[in-house]
Order: structure tokens, then C-alpha cells, then sequence
């Protein structure tokens, strides 16, 4: 058989690494939880009409097919698609199980996600997605669009001693965009955010023209689209920038004062909880175009060419059942790219590959119920451990230990004893009270040599 080639964009850790996400997402949930989160898992698919009807991203759906097609199958089930994100599935989810969720419903979902967008570093056609939301029944209160980005700041933070950078995350309000763009004379405000979005990525000549060629812009405007754009600022003084840029382009309203009213809050807060990890950045516009209020994206300090690992925003009309309609706010992390760059970086790596913390060696066949009853104790008290594949020289047994990076090996005997094959020490031991360092029991994600 020949050897398979991979396919570009669907990552397959190797054990270790797997040891590094399992870490990252155990803390996330756990960091979720403390907050209040609730856990759900929605299905893989769902009905094409509905993910294709989401902007650009609805391009890339992997569409569901059987290869021995049903002539009599029609309705939804012929039509069905791989979901692309976890945003859509939630306002499906929240529509139909309205009458039994608690609301304001608090949510984190942590699943797969398929995108069929051009592999490249830290993207992905398969990839893990965290995600947290609240929405509402008919209202959300403003002080959630608050909440939810130092949420995921927090969980983030939680993650430095696995070795992530710190983080940085970036806030604007649609409101203000919106404002400031219809102020101008610009009412084509989709285009406006679209063009202003690429700015990380093109530059402020290339998004000029966009602004000029597809949102209608005459030079002036575009000019000072580019000026709100470049504003940054970590405390309430960048608004007071922006009120000033609007009375000089004559852009003042009451949606622009709204949405600068709701960025001032967001960043008061932030600044007096998280110190200098939330920044307000005109030009975060979030393409998406149900975002509708405080939008978000997130960087990791020192890996900025990554570009955003955890971006959200307020949707008010994304779930509706027709009567009712379900506000809410929510971020999603992108765990697999940002798994891959720890892992890629050597930020982060795992104390050994495998589980167990014991290796029981094997005297000769005949005595091999003896190990296995070892390992039968030990592992009835939450220890790790295998027993030795053959009776070979107890010298094979100890490298075949070290090959797989179990750091003790265990001799049963009169007494039976324990030894550390890493600094050599070796102690009588006793398996119904013997355990080894917390820092041994499980295998760990650590901060890796990056220097």
C-alpha cells in the first residue's frame, strides 16, 4: 500500500500535541464555567438554504452528499451542509428549544467546524472552535457586550502559564461606524465596513480606493473614513477623539453618540478590570453583517501576523422565530490556530506523550497476573499505568519506559519498589499507598524553551 499523502487543512495532532489542546481546552471550559456558561453540542449539519444565506463565509460550506444518491429523498434531507461556524447553529438551536432555556441563555460550545477556504498558517479546513454567547428574549442589556470580551480575556489570560502570549484584544462599535459613515454621506454602510475591515490585510491605499469604487466614496469622504479608522486608544480619551473628528466632518448623530456612548463604557470597564489588555481600534469593522453594536477581535502580543484568534460582536436579528426575536452577544476562538501556533512556536509542549505515570515491569510470564494486579491497585487510586508488553531483561523494560517518557517503573518483589528512571532513585513501595508527584501523575501542557 502506498504511502497516503495528508490533506492540506485538516490538522491531525500527534499525541503530544494533543496533550497541548486538551490543556488549552479543559481551561477554557473550566474558565466558561466559572462564569456561568453552560455547555451544548448542536449536530455537524445543516439545511444548505440556511448556512448559504450568511455573507461571504457561505462560499466555502462543505456540501453534504451521498455517493449512491436516493432518487425519492427530497426536502432538507437532500439538501444539507457541514456547518462553517457555531453561530448559525446556535440560532437554529435557540429558536427551537426557546419554550425550555432559561434566558438570558448562557452558553459555550466547544466543537469542530468545516471552512473551505485556502490552507494557509493558522487556517484551517477542519479546526476546533470555543465559543461563548448570551442571548436574549426580545432584549439583551448593553453591560453583556461588557461582559463577554473580559470573559474570553480572562479565559485567555488563564491560558499564560501553558505558555500563550499575552493577548490584546480590539473593540469598535458598529454604531459608530454606521454613524460616522452616514454623517459623511456615505449610505452604503455595508460597503464602507467591508472595505474598512481589509485594512490589517491591504492597507489604507487599497481600502481608499475600495471605499471610492464600491461604497461610493468621493476623495474627502474616503479621506475621513481613513482618519476614524486610525484611531486607537486604551482609556475613554480615544472617544473624545472621535466626537472631535466628527464635528469636523460635520458626522455628529444620534446613532454616532450612542455607539461612542456604549464604546466609553466598554472601555472605562475594561481599563478598570483588565488593565491594558482591552484597546479601543476604530478600524476593527467585523465584515459580518449581522453585527449590529460592540464588535471584537483578539491578538496574541508577539504573533500579530497571525492575525485575530478570537473575534464576536452584538447581533440583535440573528435568531427569530417571527414573533420573537433573540439579541445577543457572543466571541468565538479559533483553537486549532491558535493551538498551532504554541505548538509551531514552541511556546508550549507536553511533559511526555502519554498517561501513564507507571510502568509495572514483568519478572517472567508466569508472574504477569502479579503486575496486572499492581496496575489494578494503582489505577483504583487515580494512578496512571501500564504493565510492561513482555518479560524481557528489566534493563529493556526500563528503556522502553524512557522511549515512551513514563518516568517511573515499577519492580514487584519482597518488597516491591519504585523507581524514578529520570534521577535514578529507587525506594521500597507499597501500591495501595504509593503515588507519585502531583506534577507526574497526568501529563502536562508547559511553557516550552522558546529562547
Amino acid at each position: 500500500m502506498a504511502r497516503p499523502a495528508p490533506l492540506s487543512g485538516f490538522p491531525e495532532w500527534l499525541p503530544a500535541d494533543r496533550v497541548v489542546e486538551r490543556a488549552v481546552l479543559d481551561r477554557l471550559a473550566r474558565t466558561f464555567e466559572l462564569h456561568g456558561f453552560v455547555n451544548v453540542e448542536t449536530r455537524a449539519v445543516e439545511p444548505l438554504e440556511q448556512l448559504v444565506s450568511k455573507g461571504e463565509t457561505s462560499k466555502e460550506v462543505y456540501v453534504l452528499r451521498r455517493l449512491q444518491e436516493d432518487p425519492d429523498q427530497e426536502g432538507q434531507a437532500a439538501r444539507l451542509g457541514l456547518h462553517f461556524d457555531l453561530t448559525v447553529p446556535l440560532a437554529r438551536y435557540v429558536v427551537e428549544n426557546a419554550g425550555r432555556l432559561p434566558f438570558p441563555f448562557r452558553r459555550y460550545q466547544i466543537q469542530k467546524v468545516w471552512r473551505g477556504e485556502r490552507p494557509q498558517d493558522g487556517r484551517f479546513r477542519e479546526f476546533t472552535q470555543a465559543d461563548i454567547d448570551v442571548v436574549g428574549q426580545g432584549a439583551l442589556p448593553f453591560h453583556h457586550e461588557v461582559e463577554l470580551p473580559l470573559v474570553m480575556a480572562e479565559a485567555l489570560t488563564d491560558l499564560r502559564s501553558l505558555g500563550v502570549p499575552p493577548v490584546r484584544v480590539r473593540v469598535n462599535n458598529r454604531r459608530v461606524m454606521e454613524g460616522f459613515s452616514r454623517g459623511v454621506g456615505l449610505e452604503d454602510v455595508e460597503a464602507v465596513l467591508r472595505a474598512v475591515d481589509k485594512l490589517d490585510k491591504v492597507g489604507p491605499d487599497v481600502v481608499g480606493e475600495l471605499l471610492r469604487t464600491q461604497a461610493g466614496a468621493n476623495p474627502a469622504q474616503a479621506a475621513a473614513m481613513l482618519e476614524l479608522a486610525g484611531l486607537t486608544g486604551s482609556d475613554e480619551t480615544v472617544v473624545d477623539r472621535v466626537g472631535e473628528l466628527a464635528a469636523r466632518h460635520g458626522a455628529t448623530g444620534d446613532l454616532l453618540s450612542q455607539g461612542l456612548e456604549e464604546l466609553g463604557a466598554l472601555v472605562a470597564a475594561a481599563a478598570a478590570r483588565m488593565p491594558g489588555v482591552v484597546h479601543a481600534d476604530l478600524k476593527i469593522a467585523r465584515g459580518l453583517d449581522y453585527y449590529t453594536g460592540s464588535v471584537y477581535e483578539t491578538l496574541l502580543v508577539g504573533h500579530e501576523s497571525l492575525g485575530s484568534v478570537c473575534s464576536g460582536g452584538r447581533y440583535d436579528t440573528l435568531a427569530t422565530d417571527g414573533s420573537t426575536t433573540y439579541p445577543g452577544v457572543g466571541l468565538s476562538i479559533g483553537v486549532s490556530r491558535l493551538v498551532s501556533r504554541l505548538l509551531g512556536s514552541g511556546a508550549t509542549v507536553a511533559t511526555r506523550q502519554v498517561p501513564s505515570a507507571v510502568l509495572v515491569a514483568v519478572l517472567d510470564e508466569g508472574s504477569r497476573s502479579v503486575s496486572d494486579a499492581v496496575a489494578g491497585r494503582l489505577r483504583a487510586r487515580g494512578v496512571p499505568c501500564e504493565v510492561a508488553p513482555s518479560a524481557a531483561k528489566l534493563g529493556k523494560q526500563i528503556r522502553h519506559a524512557d522511549r515512551r517518557g513514563i518516568p517511573f517503573v515499577w519492580f514487584p518483589g519482597e518488597p516491591d519498589q519504585v523507581k524514578d528512571i529520570r534521577s535514578g532513585e529507587q525506594v521500597d513501595a507499597d501500591a495501595s499507598t504509593w503515588s507519585p508527584p502531583q506534577e507526574d501523575t497526568w501529563p502536562r501542557a508547559v511553557p516550552g524553551d522558546v529562547g
